[in-house]
């Protein structure tokens, strides 16, 4: 009997720490976009995308909502064009959840341009691990401009 529970503490111990393993990659990944975004570096966010990667954003206007796509290809440029530093999403947390190779990641964020709150929101990413690496497929967000906290610098 002590070798089984000993066998199932290992398992599930092994088990847990290949979650939190597959947990850190994700959360490098999604670290790694804002980083870039801070850095304008474009290079930078290039391989942090699968072919076809999608973004979108949520819209609300006055009820009537739609979703507006962005090609990666347009973003990536656009934050290769900005500034070093007048780019900042602040993060309040992340939650990530697994199941094989698919992964999501729930980012409630605020947003500042030249060190001033522009928006805030929610960030819901999907990566997909392909090569063994953790790639982002779509990004889907909301934005709007009550009610955002004031977040600290990373």
């Amino acid at each position: 009997m002590k070798t089984f529970l000993l066998f199932i503490s290992v398992a599930y111990s092994s088990a847990l720490f290949a979650q939190n393993a597959e947990e850190t990659a994700v959360k490098t990944t999604v670290h790694t976009l804002f980083q870039a975004m801070q850095k304008a570096d474009s290079t930078m966010l290039k391989p942090l995308f699968s072919p076809g990667a999608r973004l979108q954003t949520v819209i609300n206007k006055q009820g009537d909502v739609t979703v507006r796509d962005e090609a990666i290809a347009g973003f990536i440029n656009s934050i290769g064009k900005a500034k070093a530093g007048t780019l900042d999403e602040r993060l309040s947390g992340i939650d990530i959840k697994i199941d094989g190779d698919l992964a999501t990641a729930w980012t409630p964020y605020v947003f500042y341009f030249q060190d001033k709150k522009s928006h805030c929101g929610v960030n819901a990413f999907t990566l997909v691990k392909i090569g063994g690496s953790w790639k982002i497929q779509t990004i889907i967000d909301t934005r709007r401009k009550e009610n955002c906290p004031d977040l600290p610098k990373q």
